[in-house]
């Protein structure tokens, strides 16, 4: 099983390589671009990033698609943060 934080930080390249999905991914959030640099090393900022993800399917399984992995795997990763 890969880790956790690294998985996080991948998942957050994905959705940060989108302008649109960046933007509701910090809409959602409510993290500020500063903020999310700040707290790269936070579980809490990776958690939120994998629960972006697991709150639309559709990123869900495209994310764990660019990242080599199951949508399930993605999704247990936040549990394990």
């Amino acid at each position: 099983m890969p880790d956790p934080a690294a998985t996080a930080l991948q998942a957050l390249g994905w959705v940060l390589g989108d302008g649109d999905r960046a933007e509701r991914f910090l809409s959602l959030t409510g993290l500020t671009p500063e903020e999310l640099r700040a707290g790269l090393g936070d579980p809490s900022v990776q958690g939120a990033v994998l629960e972006f993800l697991c709150g639309h399917e559709a990123d869900l399984i495209a994310a764990a698609e660019a990242l080599g992995m199951s949508p399930a795997t993605l999704a247990a990763t936040r549990e394990r943060l």
